[in-house]
């Protein structure tokens, strides 16, 4: 049995946003739930956007059954009346095997909870909490089972955003740790562990500081929320700037949150701004007015935020409190460095890990701009962890040196307009980089990464090459802002230029390897089947929606998808435009493999480094035959096979390789 075999029935407490969210990911996943809440009216409501997020699901082909058997398996319950606890609530929790509450933040309401649930819920049940900011371990002092008790954060809105935060209380069994983060597996979910119960778990400490750095460098006159929130953007790669993602999420959420964090226990100091803002109920988005402005209360736009005022801010003396912050949490063995850094990837969007970051701008750098920091403020919080001063002292700078929180090739970057390459002997990384379009495909792209193949194809230092995407996308597909009045003719040259580089990446000289690392969509699909091998990660999503704009897959998809998953799987993404998760597309025999997201560089680069001790030669004919010969008939790729086999005997890599093997020893090949 695995740990969550015995796990049947689920009650989710609180049918607000992170409620209902939570109530549909359980049922998504095949789960009998009893979703509470205190009237009719809010279950009704809950259940209404459960349907309506569904019936989004369901349009988008995400669904593998219908809404009405998922809603099926809701069971709305209320939980209180006249102050007191229901018996219809009471025999909800009695048949529970999980129970997870997601009421508003007070540690009394939760406490009070929590005796409840001790005393109805059977022995095995085991009793979560979605708090952001509260002790998991003081709720759990209210119960006779505090080793049953365990946070469960999490992230807004649940159904779409991939991270978990497991939090271990002072007293939480390591089964039960197991089995929650089992949980959030099936519930298809991203789970990290926070092993010690402390303030704001991983994201929001990470957060808290980054925000409050960013509000400081405003408040002390360094720089402007604009300044700031373009080079957040622009030169950081964040999906949205800091003062804009305050006001898209709510100041008052953060500035409530950070106060929480303050008041048990972390050492920060707030910016004025945010509590100014707070004061004056200018929360952002929802009121009208934040740090931005917006045409209306709730109507979000976007703000104007041009990409060179933020070329003069220090972005090292933004990012060092976050990293500071990492560190710390690495140091006192919070969390290890990869949920570290999948937590800020997945929680927060960010294109990077924090650790990845921290070994980019230079940890030395990075502990400079803390003691100038704690300088100029006289402020205990900005001390550099020891972890950093420690590195600093043995020389483990990052990426300059060679050594950080990771170890690092030489790396040469050579920025285009769409594609930056970052050439790592014998390895090349083409990244597809246009994130604020989603990687989105045009001519100008296609231009850039046929020249690129040809440029990398001459160079004998490189043996393989790697495709991916900046941020957290490996291509949505074409631009589809390029196709507005176009004519047929356009179109079908379009088609035909998209075509030609995908054969030129399918009959390469060189292995070439796909790294999705989110969605691979249309044209990025097209892009990826061209390849010789896709490596996925876990939170990628596939699919070829084109048929939802009336057209079909127009650079090699209707071959490529039938020849790989075979005709009738084929049509039938073509024809509903559905994505698949990546674990599908394994099964499918779409992918390859399928990796954690922190994991996939790691996995590309160490598959992609044994495919560059192989003999060049023999892998160019080895392609080709196999390329070749599967588009002709037998007899044709046999003679491919056997010319192939003889030509390269006539090789020095041949000699090499038979010395190698007589004399025990590793060869060393040189395309030669």
């Amino acid at each position: 049995m695995t740990s969550t075999e015995y796990i049947k029935t689920i009650t989710v407490v609180g049918a607000g946003t992170m409620g209902h969210g939570i109530a549909e990911v359980a049922a998504l996943s095949g789960f009998k739930v009893y979703l509470a809440d205190i009237s009719t009216d809010i279950l009704s409501n809950a259940l209404g956007k459960i349907k309506w997020s569904l019936s989004k699901l369901s349009e988008k082909g995400q669904l593998r059954e219908s809404v009405d058997n998922i809603m099926s398996r809701i069971i709305p319950v209320v939980n209180i009346e006249n102050g007191q606890y229901t018996k219809e609530f009471a025999s909800a929790i009695s048949q529970s095997d999980f129970v997870i509450e997601a009421i508003p933040e007070r540690i009394d309401l939760k406490q009070q909870l929590f005796r409840f649930l001790d005393e109805n819920a059977p022995q095995h049940a085991i009793l979560a909490t979605n708090t952001s900011s509260l002790p998991i371990s003081e709720i759990a002092a209210v119960t006779k089972r505090p080793e049953k008790v365990v946070g469960m954060h999490f992230f807004n809105p649940p159904p779409l955003m991939p991270l978990v935060e497991i939090i271990k209380g002072d007293k939480t069994d390591d089964e039960v740790v197991k089995t929650v983060y089992d949980l959030a597996k099936k519930f298809g979910k991203q789970p990290v562990v926070v092993k010690k119960d402390v303030p704001g778990f991983i994201v929001n400490r990470i957060l808290g500081r980054f925000l409050n750095e960013a509000c400081w460098m405003v408040a002390r006159g360094k720089a402007s929320v604009t300044e700031v929130d373009s080079a957040v953007k622009y030169r950081l790669g964040f999906p949205m700037g800091a003062f804009e993602l305050a006001d898209y999420s709510g100041i008052d959420v953060f500035h409530l949150v950070f106060i929480a964090m303050v008041q048990r226990g972390m050492k920060m100091t707030g910016c004025p701004l945010f509590k100014e803002k707070f004061d004056k109920k200018e929360y952002g988005m929802k009121t009208g007015k934040g740090f931005y402005e917006y045409p209306a209360p709730g109507k979000y736009v976007r703000p104007n935020i041009p990409k060179e005022a933020g070329e003069k801010v220090d972005i090292v003396a933004l990012m060092a409190p976050a990293i500071n912050e990492a560190a710390w949490l690495l140091e006192n063995d919070i969390a290890t460095m990869e949920d570290i850094d999948k937590a800020v990837m997945l929680g927060l969007g960010w294109p990077k890990g924090v650790f990845e970051y921290a070994d980019e701008l230079g940890i030395d750098s990075v502990v400079n701009a803390l003691k100038k920091l704690k300088e100029e403020t006289g402020l205990e919080e900005y001390e550099p962890n020891a972890l950093l001063t420690r590195m600093v002292q043995e020389g483990k700078l990052g990426r300059k040196s060679g050594r950080g929180f990771r170890e690092y090739r030489p790396v040469e970057e050579i920025a285009k307009k769409t594609l930056l390459i970052r050439l790592e002997k014998p390895i090349a990384w083409i990244v597809l980089n246009r994130p604020d379009k989603y990687n989105a495909i045009n001519y100008e792209l296609l231009k850039e990464l046929s020249d690129t193949l040809d440029e990398l194809e001459l160079n004998n230092e490189i043996r393989v090459i790697v495709i991916t995407g900046a941020g957290r996308v490996f291509s949505a597909g074409a631009d589809v802002s390029s196709f507005v009045g176009i004519t047929p003719v356009k179109a079908a040259i379009f088609s035909r230029k998209f075509q030609e580089v995908n054969l030129k990446i399918e009959y390469y000289t060189k292995p070439v390897i796909a790294a999705l690392n989110g969605y691979t969509l249309g044209g990025g699909l097209e892009i990826a089947m061209s390849t010789d091998f896709r490596i996925a990660s876990e939170t990628a999503m596939l699919g070829q929606p084109e048929i939802k704009l009336g057209i079909i897959p127009g650079a090699g998809g209707t071959q490529r998808l039938a020849r790989l998953i075979g005709i009738s799987k084929a049509k039938q993404l073509i024809f509903t435009g559905e994505y698949i998760p990546a674990g599908e597309a394994l099964k499918l025999g779409l992918v390859d493999k399928v990796v954690p997201p922190e994991r996939l560089e790691d996995e590309v680069r160490t598959f992609a480094l044994k495919l560059s001790e192989m003999p060049p030669l023999a892998i160019m004919l080895a392609k080709y035959a196999v390329n070749y010969g599967l588009e002709s008939n037998i007899w044709t790729g046999l003679a491919l096979e056997s010319s192939s086999f003889g030509l390269l005997f006539s090789t020095e890599d041949v000699a090499e390789g038979v010395s190698a093997f007589f004399e025990k020893r590793k060869p060393k090949f040189k395309g030669q």
